[in-house]
């Protein structure tokens, strides 16, 4: 493995989590964060989402949702999803507090505000080591269908970014291959830490 890669969302449970179990999976050193204030998961109407503190176990999450609405949550998805969370880490955690996890080369996000934010607060630490990294936006809807194409797309994005030597050569010609193939926009910046 040539490079280091995290995986962002704004709750740390759906997109970057599907992206996370994928990578991992293929042998990829990933890791995965959300950049909200909390976790938030559907719930029984749009005004009253289940909302948790990021480091809250997915276990929790699933045996407090499997109590108060077994037929909801697994008809909606919630439950296989923290079922398979659960299969890959502990916890969801907080990108901005993710300093002591160490440096990314890549860092790979599924909505703009949340690509905003991880630029922002890289741009806002100290930066002694000016290694670079590869932040990028795919954009990708917040449900499991979409999620499970984005996390397949990422891997894809990954691949072929660890195939090479070096990104910073070859990124505009990935991005180029990448767009073009899957008639999708990424949109990336260079960060450093």
């Amino acid at each position: 493995m040539r490079f280091r890669y995290a995986m962002v969302c704004s709750s740390n449970q759906n997109r970057s989590m599907e992206a996370h179990n994928l990578l991992k999976r293929q042998g990829l050193d990933v890791a995965s964060y959300g950049t909200g204030s909390h976790v938030k998961l559907p719930g029984p109407s749009l005004r009253e989402p289940n909302v948790y503190d990021f480091g809250t176990p997915y276990k929790q999450m699933f045996d407090e949702l499997r109590r108060k609405d077994p037929e909801l949550y697994k008809r909606n998805g919630i439950l296989q999803m923290l079922k398979r969370n659960l299969s890959v880490k502990l916890a969801p955690q907080r990108w901005q507090d993710n300093a002591g996890d160490g440096v990314f080369d890549v860092v790979m996000t599924f909505e703009e505000k949340v690509f905003d934010s991880v630029l922002e607060d890289l741009n806002n630490r100290e930066q002694p080591l000016m290694k670079t990294a590869l932040v990028m936006n795919l954009e990708v809807k917040d449900n499991h269908e979409e999620a499970a194409i984005g996390g397949r797309l990422a891997l894809e994005l990954c691949q072929e970014i660890e195939g090479n030597e070096s990104w910073e050569d070859t990124i505009d010609d990935i991005v180029a291959g990448f767009e073009k193939q899957h008639r999708r926009k990424l949109v990336y910046s260079i960060s450093f830490y």
